[in-house]
């Protein structure tokens, strides 16, 4: 008996032919689905998503979050400093939005400073690497899950530097863009097998590296630059991080499925909460900032 050859790539070929014939997405926008199905969700989910990806409602938390960040930072750079790129000054250091030690009191600081930047190198990365990885990931998981993920790595960041760089200032988006990265890592690192491992070794490599530079930078902006201003903590990229790790990881695992009804969402939470009021206590009774 003779058997004919299969060609594999045909048959994949076909498949992805099929799939993309069943998403909503417009025809231009297709590949691009395609693509971040592959780049976001282990394989037994593409389908789900692909049959419902559409371009409309566009991921407007990130875009949203990105055009405040910019401008605050114009408004301080060239409104406010007459036209410096560095805004690490008494400028910003005045600012309503930058967490200070001396002004904790005044909570929404605890979140706010994630508008304010101290240089056009700082603006850049942060909204660059959210815009990169959070347009992607809010198209998949939609604004609110994304926003949550965001939010709880902002305020992670600050509580985290009020505890363990207390007396110095805070500035940037980098603990709601290393919440992103923490989730999407260990996403990647749990469903490496099931991501495509060529691309799950590209990915890691990228976040290797993006990290590295970044926190490398913040370290020597922290410790070792002779700039002249303020010092900024670099430890929102620490508490930002482990949020992504944790709440991060389990909302972009939970594709397709309710995070009220998965018990890994709610130790999160319990242990999000227990580290957050100590942290409230700790900068009521025992900061050194007091």
């Amino acid at each position: 008996m003779d058997f004919e050859p299969v060609d594999e790539d045909a048959e994949s070929q076909q498949g992805e032919l099929e799939v993309q014939g069943n998403c909503k997405a417009c025809s231009g926008c297709q590949k691009f689905h395609l693509t971040v199905s592959k780049w976001m969700l282990p394989e037994h989910s593409r389908d789900t998503y692909l049959e419902r990806a559409n371009c409309i409602p566009p991921p407007i938390f990130i875009i949203l979050i990105s055009i405040a960040e910019v401008a605050v930072f114009i408004y301080y750079a060239y409104w406010m400093t007459d036209k410096q790129l560095i805004t690490l000054d008494e400028g910003i250091w005045n600012s309503p939005f930058t967490y200070r030690p001396d002004k904790r009191q005044e909570a929404w600081r605890f979140i706010s400073y994630m508008l304010v930047h101290a240089g056009v190198q700082h603006i850049l990365g942060n909204v660059f690497l959210q815009l990169l990885l959070g347009i992607q990931l809010e198209l998949v998981h939609k604004g609110l899950r994304v926003g949550l993920v965001y939010i709880a790595g902002v305020i992670a960041g600050s509580l985290a530097s009020s505890i363990f760089d207390p007396l110095i200032a805070l500035v940037g988006a980098s603990g709601g863009v290393y919440a992103l990265i923490g989730g999407y890592f260990m996403n990647v690192i749990v469903n490496f097998d099931k991501m495509i491992p060529l691309f799950g070794v590209f990915r890691l490599l990228s976040i290797v590296a993006i990290v590295g530079t970044d926190v490398g930078f913040a370290l020597y902006r922290r410790f070792l630059s002779n700039a002249v201003g303020h010092s900024v903590s670099f430890v929102a990229h620490i508490g930002g991080g482990l949020a992504g790790m944790t709440i991060g990881y389990v909302v972009f695992s939970s594709y397709n499925q309710s995070l009220v009804k998965d018990p890994r969402f709610w130790i999160c939470i319990v242990a999000y909460v227990v580290c957050f009021l100590f942290a409230v206590l700790f900068n009521i009774f025992l900061s050194p900032a007091s």
